[in-house]
């Protein structure tokens, strides 16, 4: 049998890729129909027996086009709501209970973009955080149900009549209690006002309570389209299924973008469905745009750090993602005859019901896929020879076009690379290939995936030593400030209509209270800016309190951490408050106090703050004149600029200034 079928294959004149030396030959290997000659082990995909579940796609928190690169099926964005979520603050529609503003932030030109790419992307919009005046003094989005549910249904409601984008689905509170009767409420305000399209996601947090609650309550049930879980360790439960509801890894991943990340993102992109039937796989976060040392830093699926450069690094996760998304859409359908192999690895198969068939094969080892959370139970992959025969529908395909990726050391690697096609005319549509370890097949009907080129991006450069903004912009494009990281509270760019003078235009904090936390807010606004390995700095800043006696500011340098980590960042900050005092402390919070003083300061009016750090000590000047000098700074040894507030006050700054060496 295995010598008429090589000779077949001859016959077909298959082809054979090969390689001009080194190991890039072993890329044709799995391709030989004479490896039949091996053991293998035989997987049939058919549809005989009726699909499995419908496919949903595959996401992040960025979208991309169509066969070409990532080519992302989802684009998940926050419900901007003046928390932190991470690794900075987004800020919400709605900072006040009379304030509706549907052009802050980045969200909505992100998702104009992603639809200019792909014009059939799925969006989605869940918040982490809430502004403070929905809980009406408590850290609780549930406070008014129906009030919060108004706040939600406005930003999509804004964001088809400013943006024209329809949003698909919307999500309950990111990973945090969900209320079941905003649930229904949520449901009702959607149906009323004719958004009876957009779904509901719940609760993008674990698989319970939520399962149990749906079976329990017919009202709940029929309210939610689809139980959204994080990080589900590609597993779902009992109950979700009972259900019978659509289930999604509605965000996974996290992981740092090196080839250990693609190994974790290529086998979760398969086991999710294998294991707990979910049909669709979103990862946090499609682009790492943010400063490096932020917690989980270089862990989208590509990076760019660099605004001011404008370098950027298509990392292999990217491409590990191609081998799905360029060919499959939502709207397919899983084969019922998906599994593990062997030796380790696994397999699906996907079809759009009109002849098209995908096959996508992964055997990422134990140790080079194991993602962030949750653990991984060690298993074991090693070399095999998988024979796969096609039935049903698909025993008549004749061509399999070829995508191949293999992650390791550098001389063996290939990211996304097009072998010859596969052809199966005398086969009865059986073929084998050669397994190793860390490695990614898709085989297809589609001839439509491209892996394209793209121009070699700017070079990498440090952020500038020397960089000031005047913030002297009539008509922003965005609302916040270039390079400015909000860590607590929102600085936005401000006009001043009743100053014509030096400062019309400023860079103002515009919450005056607390939002509904998501993570550890600071008890102090911050925005960070410049480079983590800054060490010996001058900043200089204007500054305005706008708050009568209690009212404070400052500018710091050195300051060692952010994003959920930022009520404990250190560094060293230089107060100025309304009630004519000023402090020199070693952190955010203000515990460790250098300095203090009297000084000639009061609301409602402009000041010039410098601050210098040199090795272990550091001056501080108002208005050019000496407040303290040379106090001792052993810790930190380095560390961003930042200006912030107080409390959640309004304060603006102007001219800001910063001269540094690392």
């Amino acid at each position: 049998m295995a010598e008429r079928l090589v000779e077949a294959s001859r016959q077909r004149r298959v082809k054979v890729m090969t390689a001009a030396a080194g190991s890039a030959g072993r890329v044709a290997v799995p391709l030989l129909l004479c490896t039949l000659l091996a053991p293998s082990r035989t997987y049939v995909l058919d549809d005989s027996d009726g699909l499995g579940r419908e496919f949903d796609g595959v996401g992040a928190v960025s979208g991309g086009g169509p066969y070409f690169g990532a080519s992302l099926h989802i684009l998940k964005v926050e419900i901007g709501g003046d928390g932190q979520t991470t690794d900075g603050t987004e800020p919400s529609h709605m900072h006040y209970a009379l304030d509706e503003n549907y052009f802050r932030g980045y969200e909505w030109w992100l998702m104009k973009e992603a639809k200019k790419r792909n014009p059939n992307i799925t969006l989605i919009g869940l918040p982490w955080s809430f502004p403070g005046w929905l809980g009406k003094g408590f850290n609780w989005p549930y406070v008014n149900l129906q009030l919060t549910a108004y706040y939600v249904v406005t930003w999509i409601v804004g964001a088809k009549h400013y943006h024209d984008l329809d949003i698909d689905y919307v999500g309950i509170w990111n990973e945090r209690t969900c209320d079941t009767n905003y649930i229904k409420v949520l449901r009702k305000m959607l149906n009323d006002q004719g958004l009876q399209r957009v779904k509901i996601i719940a609760s993008d947090n674990l698989w319970e309570p939520i399962s149990a609650s749906m079976l329990l309550d017919a009202e709940l049930l029929k309210a939610i389209d689809v139980i959204g879980a994080h990080y589900p360790g590609t597993h779902s439960v009992r109950d979700a299924k009972l259900t019978a509801k659509k289930l999604w890894a509605s965000e996974d991943f996290s992981t740092l973008n090196s080839d250990m990340g693609a190994g974790c993102w290529g086998r979760i992109l398969n086991q999710n469905y294998i294991n707990g039937y979910m049909t669709s796989t979103i990862a946090w976060n499609l682009v790492a745009s943010y400063y490096e040392q932020l917690p989980y830093g270089r862990c989208g699926l590509m990076t760019a750090q660099e605004p001011w450069s404008g370098h950027y690094e298509v990392e292999s996760p990217v491409w590990v993602s191609a081998h799905t998304t360029q060919f499959t859409q939502p709207g397919w359908y899983y084969l019922k005859t998906v599994g593990h192999l062997e030796k380790g690895g696994s397999y699906v198969a996907l079809t759009d019901g009109l002849g098209n068939l995908t096959i996508i094969i992964e055997t990422m080892s134990h140790k080079h896929s194991v993602c962030v959370r949750p653990f991984l139970p060690y298993f074991n992959v090693s070399r095999q020879f998988a024979t796969f025969v096609l039935k049903g529908s698909f025993s008549d395909i004749q061509e399999l076009q070829v995508w191949y990726t293999k992650l390791g050391k550098p001389s063996e690697r290939f990211l996304f690379k097009q072998l010859d096609s596969l052809w199966l005319l005398d086969s009865k549509g059986s073929f084998t290939l050669e397994l190793q370890e860390d490695e990614l097949f898709t085989l297809t009907t589609l001839t439509t995936g491209h892996k394209g080129s793209y121009p070699a991006p700017p070079k990498s450069q440090p952020f500038p030593s020397t960089y000031e903004d005047d913030f002297n912009v009539d008509y922003p494009y965005f609302s916040e400030a270039p390079n400015f990281a909000d860590q607590t509270g929102v600085f936005e760019y401000f006009t001043n209509m009743k100053d014509t003078g030096e400062h019309r235009f400023t860079l103002r904090q515009v919450l005056n209270q607390r939002p509904i936390m998501w993570a550890a807010d600071a008890s102090n606004t911050i925005s960070i800016i410049g480079d983590y390995t800054w060490t010996n700095l001058t900043i200089t800043c204007d500054v305005y309190i706008e708050t009568p006696e209690m009212g404070g500011v400052f500018i710091a340098g050195r300051v060692n951490k952010g994003g959920i980590w930022i009520r404990s960042a250190r560094g060293i900050f230089f107060w100025i408050f309304a009630n004519g005092s000023y402090r020199v402390t070693g952190d955010l919070a203000g515990w460790i106090i250098y300095a203090l003083g009297r000084v000639e300061v009061t609301a409602k009016k402009w000041y010039t703050l410098t601050l210098t750090i040199k090795g272990r000590l550091a001056s501080g000047m108002l208005n050019d004149k000496f407040l303290w000098t040379d106090i001792p700074v052993n810790f930190p040894k380095n560390g961003w600029a930042a200006i912030g507030t107080h409390s959640f006050e309004f304060a603006q700054f102007d001219n800001f200034h910063v001269e540094a060496t690392r």
